[in-house]
């Protein structure tokens, strides 16, 4: 596990964020939780027969072990694996601009879904909390010339399914009925219900905060934080 960055943490608990990614740090940092920043490489090699959801989870809880390895006893890590799954297939990252411009047309005109698996493991008895959250993503009929200006910004090279939510620039998405940061890594509603779990509470209303911050009324996130399933 290798430290990228920390911030002051409580004397109760330690954090540890099992990402280096921009946007989950982003994110994680609308709820006001002090935290560590982390990584954990492990295998994200899809199994035999392995559905997406099972795959999200599996993935999520094995950066969560792989970085509770050499954390303190008081730490609860917290980690999250996205997919972007269009009928059934998942879209991993694409390996060059022919491949980001593949899936981009795909995608185009038609709904698939984003599957976040989140995981909190806390070190002290090794209590492991999941959540799967599926988002439906209506993209949008953008044209071939829309593609090609967005693939030379070289935005859709680290992106799952060649695309992120968020950008403004190309706006891939008609509309959003769903959790719109599960979209970019990371269900903040989801995670501040599972955090409650062990007595961990965002500094802020998170709820709040994440639909100011990403611009975005969000009409499931009440349902989740009372406990609810949501979508």
């Amino acid at each position: 596990m290798i430290v990228l960055e920390s911030q002051p943490v409580s004397e109760k608990n330690i954090l540890t964020l099992a990402s280096n990614s921009p946007r989950r740090r982003q994110l994680l940092s609308l709820g006001g939780w002090a935290h560590e920043v982390a990584v954990a490489d492990v295998d994200e090699s899809q199994l035999p027969g392995e559905g997406p959801g099972d795959y999200v989870l599996r993935l999520a809880k094995a950066k969560a072990r792989k970085s509770a390895e050499n954390a303190p006893t008081e730490s609860v890590i917290i980690a999250a694996d996205t997919s972007v799954v269009d009928d059934g297939d998942i879209l991993g990252k694409p390996l060059d601009e022919d491949g980001a411009t593949h899936m981009l047309k795909r995608l185009r005109g038609h709904t698939h879904q984003v599957y976040t698996g989140l995981a909190l493991l806390r070190k002290s008895d090794s209590k492991t909390l999941t959540d799967l959250t599926i988002t439906d993503v209506p993209m949008r009929a953008y044209s071939d010339a829309e593609i090609d200006a967005y693939v030379q910004t070289g935005d859709p090279l680290d992106k799952a399914g060649a695309y992120a939510i968020q950008h403004q620039g190309f706006n891939p998405v008609e509309y959003m009925m769903g959790c719109y940061a599960s979209v970019m890594g990371l269900p903040l509603c989801r995670l501040a219900y599972l955090l409650g779990q062990f007595d961990i509470f965002p500094e802020a209303a998170i709820g709040v905060r994440c639909q100011t911050e990403l611009k975005y009324d969000c009409p499931v996130s009440e349902a989740i934080l009372r406990g609810g399933s949501g979508r």
